[in-house]
């Protein structure tokens, strides 16, 4: 019952908004700051402070997903871990086909624009993203 009340919720918004096309797919490049998370009841989680933000890097339909920690001068801090994305059109929708050395899992890109982004997992939860650039302090006087 939840999982058909999921369905359309998200059938009912998607149809409120355009609909991601594989041509929307480079707007996912670059830097995102999740916002909220709607969980299946409805609930929402909303975050005010990130520490980490998603970088994604898609060319041709295909990428990474790194998570990254922003830092004061501007720069990020990364690892050497990431995430292989493989973007998959299934019908009318748009799928994010995700593969590590441990797992693999696919959530639907339910909305994309210039500065906002929504998935949605297989566990009916909806990620909200906002589109960030990097943070740069060092030029910002110091009060005396």
């Amino acid at each position: 019952m939840k999982k058909w009340l999921f369905l359309c919720v998200v059938g009912v918004l998607g149809s409120c908004g355009k609909k991601v096309e594989m041509a929307d797919v480079p707007k996912m490049n670059g830097y995102w700051e999740i916002q909220k998370v709607v969980l299946p009841d409805g609930s929402e989680k909303d975050y005010k402070i990130n520490p980490v933000f998603d970088y994604f890097e898609i060319k041709d339909g295909r990428g990474i997903r790194k998570k990254v920690m922003p830092q004061f001068n501007g720069k990020y801090l990364v690892n050497d871990l990431s995430e292989a994305v493989k973007v998959v059109a299934k019908g009318q929708k748009i799928y994010l086909a995700y593969t590590t050395p441990y797992a693999k899992w696919q959530e639907e890109l339910v909305s994309l624009t210039d500065s906002t982004m929504v998935v949605a997992n297989e566990e009916e939860k909806e990620y909200h993203y906002k589109k960030t650039a990097a943070l740069d302090l060092t030029h910002v006087q110091k009060t005396p």
